[in-house]
Formats: structure tokens, C-alpha cells, sequence
């Protein structure tokens, strides 16, 4: 258990953080989800805006320390391959 003042503050800090951080992880998989989902119904045009909507959400999360920046890049890879193959 944290003893000094400053311990016991960063415990505090990091609860805060971390439902800060889990709310901005949450919304950003709302928005993969809305891709894939897309995609499963095959329609492209959907797909398309969806994925559009989806980029700068998790750029967002990169710049905001949830996600590493390599790991977003080939969600978006992917996600934007798979949308070029609908057509």
C-alpha cells in the first residue's frame, strides 16, 4: 500500500486515467466494429464512410497513448484492404 502523499495521488490518478483510457478504447472499437460490420453485409458504400469515420478515431488514440501506433496502422491496413476487395 502507497505510504507518502505523492503515492497515494498517482493511485488516484491512475483510476482516473484508466476509465478515461478504457471509455477512449471502448469508442474506438465501437467505430472497428461499424467497419466489420459493414463489411459482414457486404455493402461498400457503407463500408467506405464507415471507414472513413473509423481513421482519425484511432489516429486520435494513438496520439492519446491507448494504442500503439504500429498496432493501429495495420487495424487500418487491413480493415482498408478488406473494404478495397468489397468492390
Amino acid at each position: 500500500m502507497a505510504n507518502t502523499p505523492q503515492a497515494k495521488k498517482r493511485i488516484r490518478r491512475n483510476e482516473r486515467r484508466a476509465e478515461i483510457n478504457g471509455a477512449r478504447v471502448g469508442r474506438i472499437r465501437t467505430f472497428i466494429k461499424k467497419v466489420e460490420s459493414a463489411l459482414a453485409t457486404g455493402d461498400k458504400a457503407a463500408a467506405e464512410e464507415a471507414l472513413r469515420t473509423m481513421q482519425p478515431e484511432l489516429a486520435r488514440g494513438v496520439a492519446r497513448g491507448v494504442f500503439h501506433k504500429n498496432t493501429a496502422s495495420r487495424k487500418m491496413s487491413r480493415l482498408t484492404r478488406r473494404v478495397a476487395a468489397l468492390g
